[in-house]
């Protein structure tokens, strides 16, 4: 048993040691990102979930509506998923000094936290996700990183204690860019 304690702790400690992504990294990263002026009228996005190991669950569209008003950012947005299933989340967005954002939802646990730099956000919450008859509370672990034309690449981990269970995978297109890149 000690043997086993002496290896893993070390182990532990390396792995707690490796850096992960920051937001800072990506500061000259172009074109630079804002919320607000990314989401302000219609977008789609297209998705997918996938399981701990890599098995894709569930896909979707998300056909989004942003709204600027009394500096505020409303985001209505419509699910369809292809087994049937609609679903609607509605997120009220407010400025956090220069680089952060604040953002709430219904099924939002607290608030979702978010800080961009240069093309990049990184984006914090816990969400009550329903599962049959039961809601869990899962943390998501967001990045989305902006593109030239208008797209938005998203990836989420989601996690339960710690613990990573899944992968949202999503492209944001403006409405606007998908008019001019048809013509």
């Amino acid at each position: 048993m000690r043997r086993v304690f002496l290896f893993f702790v070390p182990l532990l400690l390396v792995l707690a040691g490796c850096s992960s992504m920051k937001v800072e990294d990506f500061k000259s990263e172009k074109p630079e990102l804002d919320l607000f002026e990314y989401f302000e009228g219609e977008t789609v996005a297209w998705g997918w979930f996938e399981d701990r190991f890599g098995t894709v669950k569930r896909q979707f569209r998300v056909d989004i509506t942003g709204t600027v008003s009394n500096s505020a950012l409303t985001l209505d947005e419509d699910f369809f998923y292809r087994d049937g299933e609609r679903s609607q989340r509605v997120w009220t967005i407010t400025r956090d000094g220069t680089n952060g954002y604040i953002g709430t939802a219904a099924d939002i646990v607290g608030e979702a936290r978010g800080t961009v730099s240069g093309n990049a956000l990184n984006w914090k919450y816990t969400l009550a996700l329903p599962v049959g008859g039961s809601v869990y509370h899962v943390d998501f672990d967001d990045w989305m990183f902006l593109q030239d034309g208008g797209v938005l690449m998203n990836r989420a981990i989601v996690t339960k204690w710690g613990f990573e269970v899944g992968r949202v995978s999503l492209v944001f297109q403006k409405q606007q860019s998908l008019i001019q890149a048809a013509q």
